[in-house]
């Protein structure tokens, strides 16, 4: 009888072992199947952010050259109007209106100096509140800290894209 009963346990405790393995086996797959799904997500995510970058940048390069042939124009009159200037004895000279160079657009939007400002004020606000346990102050000397040092890093951003000119 013992040996009947430790036979049926072995049997059983195989079959339970068989069966625990199958199933790791199909979480495993399950695991590795959504796995496969998150990466093509992201590398979808990439491949649709390349297409809309060089969406902008085409257009970009459509507004520079658009630009450049109107600049070409405008000298190209500027150059005819001299000449017939000259020409009449008028003695006077158009080019003087056109300057020869002409002053840079100022650019648009908010400087890196303020974008660094902004975020690093709003993570040293969160990163003062977590720490200290006086919520508010922490956040105030957090957000503080934080705007000081991304005005300084964007601020140099800044100077090396040119927007600002280098401190002598």
């Amino acid at each position: 009888m013992k040996k009947i009963l430790v036979v049926i346990a072995l049997s059983s405790s195989v079959l339970f072992a068989c069966n625990n393995k199958a199933k790791e086996e199909a979480a495993l797959k399950q695991q590795q199947a959504e796995k496969q799904l998150a990466i093509k997500a992201v590398k979808d995510s990439l491949r649709l952010d390349s297409f809309n970058k060089a969406a902008a940048a085409k257009v970009e390069q459509e507004k520079e050259a658009k630009h450049q042939a109107e600049l070409a124009a405008a000298r190209r009159a500027g150059a005819a109007s001299s000449r017939s200037y000259a020409s009449s004895g008028s003695g006077g000279s158009s080019s003087a209106a056109y300057g020869g160079t002409q002053p840079t657009a100022k650019k648009k939007g908010w400087s890196d100096a303020a974008k660094g400002a902004v975020i690093g004020g709003v993570g040293g606000a969160v990163g003062g509140a977590l720490i200290d346990k006086k919520k508010g102050r922490g956040a105030i000397i957090g957000g503080l800290v934080g705007a000081g040092g991304g005005y300084l890093i964007g601020r140099g951003e800044d100077r090396k894209s040119g927007r600002v000119q280098p401190k002598n």
